[in-house]
């Protein structure tokens, strides 16, 4: 049965891939999706035949499902959604997290962006995209109204933003552009070139479990990797799983239920066991970084810093719609090796701090052995 997968922001598994090699499959009690599929089709299908939007009439039958992470898309749409996974897009240079009561928060900027230029921070709230509101809508729909999904907007086409700062309202016109993302940056700590190295992840695109590889193989020898994971809002979960496979010589990293079967995914054999490894999350980290995160805390490979995770746990799988459009829905949940359940709960770090995380996360790394 092939995998299929989407968007960045759900931390699903990546359009059209096959089960990962040694995936095994066995009948479990289902986890039950929030929406049914032949619901949301058979919604699409009567909208087209009565000359109506199919995207409209599936998207109206997904947001009165309560499934949280489901999302629609027109082929535009999608076809961005797709380019985003290889660390390419047009936009603004934000990216956004929904928050407990539904609100939109801006979680990165990206250097010399629209968005930076502007003067935009991480923190900031966002209110409405070019007069439409966004609380209460999923992240996705966020992005696609930032990206200009399905209107043609291009490189250079304006859009307008209305923000929130310390209970001040501010509107910013931008432009956008097109924009590549890098989501692995490395580099030492301390003045030490043999010393430790911080490898940090921002979202897990297409290469990007091999871009950590290649970091951890071109450390310095026994040299301590602090991890960071903070604001990754995940991504791919094969790349996270490959992302796993510099640190483990196979084995679990976590297993998932699809529609009442249970899969299991599983590292390469290989990884530098030995190297002094910690991670560090807050709770912006969610979804393929979580399922990271739990592998290699379960697996006492690491030791994981900062404070509790976003808890985002959940499977989503696409489905082509009659008319052309996707509907990406909820499937099932993922657990971590020691069979944690993510999804509503987060992880726990083994040393929870808020303040001065990353100084206490070198400390704890120098302990390890693996310090400048």
């Amino acid at each position: 049965m092939s995998v299929l997968g989407a968007a960045a922001a759900t931390g699903s598994l990546p359009h059209g891939a096959k089960p990962e090699t040694g995936i095994q499959a066995r009948s479990v009690a289902s986890t039950v999706a929030p929406v049914d599929r032949e619901e949301v089709a058979e919604a699409a299908a009567d909208a087209e035949a009565d000359g109506k939007s199919g995207k409209e009439a599936a998207q109206d039958v997904v947001s009165r499902s309560g499934d949280r992470w489901g999302a629609v898309y027109d082929q535009s749409e999608y076809a961005e959604f797709e380019r985003a996974l290889d660390g390419t897009y047009t936009g603004v240079g934000l990216s956004a997290r929904r928050t407990a009561d539904g609100g939109v928060h801006v979680r990165r900027v990206e250097p010399g962006g629209p968005a930076d230029l502007a003067g935009i921070r991480a923190g900031d709230v966002l209110t409405s995209v070019d007069g439409t509101r966004v609380a209460g809508r999923p992240v996705a729909e966020t992005v696609a109204l930032l990206r200009g999904d399905g209107t043609g907007a291009a490189a250079g086409t304006p859009v307008v933003l209305e923000l929130e700062r310390d209970g001040r309202a501010r509107t910013k016109t931008l432009r956008r552009a097109s924009l590549s993302t890098e989501d692995v940056t490395v580099r030492a700590l301390g003045a030490d070139e043999a010393g430790p190295v911080l490898i940090k992840v921002a979202a897990f695109t297409r290469g990007t479990g091999a871009e950590v590889r290649r970091a951890v193989r071109a450390a310095p020898a026994d040299a301590g990797v602090l991890l960071d994971l903070r604001a990754n809002s995940g991504g791919l979960v094969t790349e996270a799983v490959s992302a796993a496979s510099a640190f483990l010589d196979g084995g679990l990293v976590a297993t998932y239920d699809v529609r009442g079967e249970q899969r299991a995914l599983y590292a390469e054999p290989g990884g530098d066991t030995v190297r002094p490894l910690v991670v560090l999350v807050d709770g912006g980290t969610m979804s393929a970084a979580e399922l990271l995160t739990g592998a290699l805390q379960d697996r006492g490979r690491a030791v994981t810093v900062g404070s509790r995770t976003f808890g985002k746990g959940s499977v989503q799988m696409p489905s082509e719609l009659p008319g052309g459009a996707v509907a990406e829905l909820t499937v099932g949940h993922y657990r971590t090796p020691a069979g944690r359940s993510v999804d509503g709960e987060g992880i726990t770090p083994d040393l929870a701090v808020s303040a001065r995380a990353q100084q206490e996360a070198e400390r704890v790394l120098s302990g390890l052995g693996g310090g400048s």
